[in-house]
């Protein structure tokens, strides 16, 4: 988590308006969250932080390539991917007891800091398409023919139709009634 330190704002000492930042997203920073369905990409963000007296609200722009697996035939393939987001964080009193929600972050006013890492992670992975499939399978030069093909020779072929001989005579006159 240490590489992810990087990723803090301290808001203290900025004064009332916006504040540029710009990061960089590659490998190390996917490395450390365990469960991510993004492994590699390299992205850059750009952070519009407007500091108001109450509040802060965080304009994301996050653009660059990300590596996913193809569902299909398990090859790495890139995607470009281009992201805006707003969050807002909201200064409050220590007497308050609120807790963050998905619009709102809520920050002590002890608290001097921010750290993005956790919206950049999450707002990447949500860009990430649910089912991930190279553009043209079998034709691009990520996809995997080989497994392709081996798809195809394993597939069971095209269902047959097979009529049953009916051997009850009750059945028979049933099929009558359709007609």
């Amino acid at each position: 988590m240490k590489s992810l330190q990087q990723y803090s704002i301290p808001f203290t000492g900025l004064k009332t308006g916006t504040h540029e930042f710009e990061f960089e997203v590659d490998d190390a920073f996917f490395n450390e969250f365990e469960y991510s369905l993004v492994k590699n990409g390299k992205l850059k963000v750009k952070l519009d932080l407007e500091k108001q007296e109450t509040m802060m609200i965080l304009h994301f722009h996050i653009s660059g390539e990300i590596k996913l697996a193809c569902d299909v035939c398990l090859a790495n393939y890139p995607l470009q991917i281009e992201i805006k987001e707003r969050q807002i964080a909201k200064f409050t009193g220590q007497e308050d007891l609120e807790d963050d929600t998905e619009e709102i972050i809520v920050l002590k006013r002890n608290e001097s800091e921010i750290n993005i890492a956790s919206l950049i992670y999450e707002y990447i992975n949500l860009a990430a398409p649910y089912i991930s499939r190279c553009e043209d399978e079998g034709n691009t030069r990520w996809c995997d023919s080989e497994m392709i093909e081996k798809l195809k020779q394993l597939a069971p072929g095209p269902k047959e139709v097979i009529e049953e001989e009916i051997a009850d005579p009750r059945w028979e006159a049933l099929k009558n009634i359709k007609k």
